[in-house]
């Protein structure tokens, strides 16, 4: 299936809004809080190569709650069309965009042309973010130790709220998505 195949078939950002199960409230207060820079240069930029982007998510991905409401505020400056594509449903698409080569790390977005040709991709997080989740991770016990699964849950829940609370974390992301398509 070609990328505009996938583009087709994936869903609004409304639509994944209305039946996200998880993070829903989080995912909105950060959209209805972050305002895109203005920006108009770039805007017109992007404006002029008529993007669309595919977004690899899940809804219970504390990345994603973070990372694509900043998206879409980008996307509305440039007049970027964003689909949604749930990643345990469209492993055949997740797995040409593992990070590392072998994760299946969310949020993934693949900016397309009007042709279906990649542009761009961006994921699953900024630098400034990835350093922080690194540094967070580095206290965990070993993967054999009695109290990691403890400790990891954890882990995960300061790391989700951070991304709510660290408004510093958005001007961040926002940069980092521009930087991928600044080229």
């Amino acid at each position: 299936m070609d990328l505009n195949q996938w583009f087709e078939k994936a869903m609004s950002p409304e639509e994944y809004i209305k039946g996200m199960e998880k993070n829903k409230e989080g995912f909105l207060d950060i959209y209805e809080s972050f305002q895109a820079p203005e920006d108009t240069a770039f805007y017109e930029k992007i404006k002029e190569k008529s993007l669309r982007a595919i977004v690899l998510t899940e809804d219970w991905c504390g990345d994603a709650m973070l990372n694509i409401p900043i998206l879409l505020r980008l996307s509305k400056k440039a007049n970027i069309d964003v689909r949604m594509l749930l990643r345990d449903s469209n492993l055949d698409l997740m797995d040409q965009y593992l990070t590392n080569g072998k994760s299946r790390s969310i949020p993934i977005f693949i900016f397309i042309d009007k042709d279906g040709n990649e542009f761009a991709k961006w994921g699953p997080r900024a630098d400034v973010v990835q350093q922080f989740v690194d540094e967070k991770r580095a206290s965990l016990p070993s993967k054999d130790a009695e109290d990691f699964e403890e400790k990891s849950k954890e882990l995960y829940k300061s790391m989700h709220q951070a991304f709510q609370e660290k408004t510093e974390f958005r001007p961040e992301v926002y940069q980092s998505i521009k930087n991928a398509l600044n080229k």
